[in-house]
Formats: structure tokens, sequence, C-alpha cells
């Protein structure tokens, strides 16, 4: 729905008050019946898309309303969901604030780039609304505190999309890495080697295409000219909207090493990479980066390499755990413990590997469901998103540095280094302001 420049800059001043004003506590508009929950899409591409039809499939859900800044998504969208369900027809939008003045939508998904996650999810939660958002949290330290802040103020539920957290065969590799079977854990590593990626020429700015807002599009982010590179899927590659395979993949696969070790937040981080394999890639991000975390009582170890698929332990993504007496490694088809032997014999049981089923992302949009009926935490809370996504932004900073940080989770700041706080800090571009909660 097209607004003017004044109804935009009123609408976002009231926001921005609003979230200001410590008294100011927007209640629920409605609480979702237990044979009915209505569902609202923000950001109609990959992702956001992907997860509305898995929650879809669920008994009692809905969906009334989408919205996308580019109308050919949202036109696209539309017959989809009408072809899925035939006589539905949603609430159509273009700015994701008049879709949260929807008093009759229970749940919204977040499927926008990076950028864009805290603004709709801050504001969904004054709104009274529940919100599955997906991953990683934010594209800034900053932000992550403040949407950890939001759910916790308006007593929301929130899931993040790391869906891993839902999956049966992750849940068994974890309680066996805990369960002390494979001994002292000396170092944990993860990654992603991902093949695709490898040709990604440059492009010249061109005019915004028929149907697209680029203004609403770029939100808080930098005001640039339109670069069909900068926009839809391959956004990733700019740190205006993303982090790269760090944020993309490292939000997964580092969060299983936290959720296995118990962990939250590195004493220090130190990373090398850079554009190695493909210089004369478009992109900002590295296609080949190294980054160490130091835990205290064990080191985490990310590596990711854009272009090339054969990782560690012969994964193209994974986690291994790596104990005193064997190592447990884990992807999203399988895992397996591959024990060390001392002796002629193995120091921790053999077993043949253990295999998943592919519906994690189901089981996760699910729980989320189920959580927002019962008011439950769901399996991965804004808390956990906000912890992955700290050590992201933190390799991601210590990268684009060159140089070791030193986190300080007490008063949640870098130590000692001004250039490393102004990126973990939200860069809004006006009128868009960060929400003080």
């Amino acid at each position: 729905m097209p607004t003017t420049r004044r109804q935009f800059l009123h609408h976002t001043t009231q926001l921005a008050a609003s979230a200001a004003l410590p008294g100011v506590i927007h209640q629920p508009t409605r609480t979702a019946a237990a044979d009915q929950v209505s569902v609202g899409l923000i950001g109609c591409n990959s992702m956001g898309w992907t997860d509305l039809m898995s929650m879809l499939k669920l008994p009692g859900l809905r969906c009334i309303a989408l919205c996308d800044v580019d109308q050919n998504v949202l036109t696209r969208r539309a017959a989809e969901l009408d072809k899925r369900t035939p006589g539905t027809t949603p609430r159509l939008y273009t700015d994701f604030r008049q879709l949260l003045d929807n008093k009759d939508i229970d749940v919204v998904i977040i499927g926008t780039p990076d950028h864009w996650h805290c603004l709709p999810m801050v504001y969904a939660c004054q709104a009274g609304k529940d919100v599955y958002v997906e991953k990683p949290l934010a594209n800034s330290i900053e932000e992550c505190d403040t949407m950890v802040a939001a759910v916790q103020r308006y007593k929301r539920v929130v899931q993040v999309g790391q869906w891993q957290r839902s999956g049966p065969h992750w849940k068994q590799a974890i309680d066996y890495v805990q369960s002390g079977q494979i001994g002292n854990i000396r170092s944990v590593k993860t990654w992603a080697y991902m093949p695709y990626g490898k040709t990604f020429p440059g492009r010249p700015d061109e005019p915004v295409p028929t149907g697209v807002d680029y203004d609403m599009w770029l939100g808080p982010a930098t005001r640039r000219p339109f670069n069909r590179n900068r926009f839809h899927g391959s956004f990733r590659y700019f740190w205006d909207y993303a982090g790269g395979l760090m944020t993309d993949w490292g939000a997964h696969m580092i969060d299983i090493a936290l959720w296995g070790m118990q962990v939250t937040a590195p004493r220090s981080v130190q990373a090398l990479g850079g554009r190695f394999g493909f210089p004369n890639h478009a992109g900002e991000t590295p296609d080949t980066l190294q980054v160490l975390y130091d835990f205290g009582t064990f080191p985490l170890l990310w590596e990711q390499s854009l272009g090339i698929g054969r990782g560690p332990y012969d994964r193209d993504h994974g986690v291994a755990f790596i104990g005193n007496r064997g190592t447990v490694v884990i992807d999203r088809g399988k895992w397996e413990v591959l024990p060390e032997v001392e002796n002629g014999r193995f120091m921790t049981q053999a077993m043949p590997p253990q295999y998943g089923d592919g519906k994690d992302l189901d089981r996760h949009t699910q729980n989320f469901i189920d959580c927002v009926r019962s008011r439950q935490s769901p399996n991965c809370p804004v808390e956990a998103g906000r912890h992955v996504a700290l050590n992201a932004q933190l390799g991601n900073i210590a990268h684009r540095l060159g140089q070791q940080l030193f986190w300080d989770e007490t008063t949640r700041s870098v130590l000692n280094n001004q250039k490393a706080s102004e990126l973990a800090r939200a860069q809004y571009r006006a009128p868009w302001v960060l929400p003080k909660l």
C-alpha cells in the first residue's frame, strides 16, 4: 500500500518515540485461539516463503497477510498462495508497519534481508504479536541486544530460524557429547564449504526496477544507487545488509557448538581471510575465512570457503567436537562417532552413523506454533539467536579490522577498541532509529 513521505516520517517518529518511553507498553491485540492462528509474512522471497509453507502444513494455521517491497514478488506469492489454498485472499502490503497494524494477525514471520530483521521484530513485539524471525538475528550486535530487550519487555514468543535446534539427530549428538563418552573436549571445529559463488562479476548501477520500493528495501542501510548485485539473494555478499557465509551458515553451525559446549560469549576472537579463491568476485565479504574463538577451556574454530565443497571430514558443512577419546561429527544428514585408538582398541564405543530425516524445519515451525499456544519458551529463543549472532559478528569485525578482539560479556562491549565498538553498533540511516529499550 503506498504511503506519502509525510505519512512515512510521521509513523516512524511515532514508533520510535513509543519505543523510547519506558511507560508505554503495547498490549497484545488478541490471543491466538487454540484452533486458529493467523499469520502475516514480511519478506516473501527465499526462506520467508519456505518458513510460511512449512507453517501452513500445521492444522489451524492460515496466512492472512503478505508484505514485500517488490510488488512483482508480492503478486507472484499471492497467486502461489491462492493456488495452494484456493479461496485464500490475504491482505497485501509493501510497508511492514501497515501489516503490523492489522489486529487480526497473531504471528509474524520475518524473512527479510538481515539488516531488516531488527525493526520489524521489535515493532511486532510492541504490537502484541509473536514472531518467527530468520537467522542471523540481526546485522549488528547492538540490534541483537535490542531485540532481546524487546522480547523480555513485551513478553512475546520469538523463535529464531536456527532450526537444527528442533532436529532429533542434532539433539542426540549433543546429548552424546555432553555424556562424557568422548572424554574431555579439547576443541571444536565448525565449517561451511559451499560450492556456489564462483563467479560474481560486477554490474553497473541501473534504474530501480518497476514495482520495487527501493528506498524501503534499503531502510536503515546506507543510501546507494540501485545495483542488482546487492538485491535479493546476493545481498549476503555486502556488509550493509549481511555478513557473508559467516552470518549465513555460521549462524547454524556455530550455534550447535555453543549449544553442545554450553557457552555463549568468547573471551577473544581473531580472524584471517579474504577473497583468495576468487579475487575478482564483486562482493565485499571474504570467500575464505578462519576465525579462532577463545572460550577459556577450549578453542572454537570457524572455517568457510566459497566455491568449493570438500570440507573437513569430507563434509561441506558441519561441527566436530574433538575429545580425548573420540570425535563427534554432525551435519544436516547424520552424526557419527570417530573413536580414538590406543593399544589396538577403540577408546570409546564404535557405533553406526545416526541419520536425520530432513524434517527439522517442519519440527521447528511446529515447536514455534505449539509455544504460541502454550506460552512456553521455544527451542531457539531470542537469546540463543543473540549468542550465535554475537560470535558471528565478532568474527567478521575481527576480519575486517585485522585485529584480535577482546569481548566483555558483562558490559557487552569490545574492550579498548573504538573501531570495533563502532562496527558492533547499528548504523541507521535517517529517518530510521533504533528503539531504546
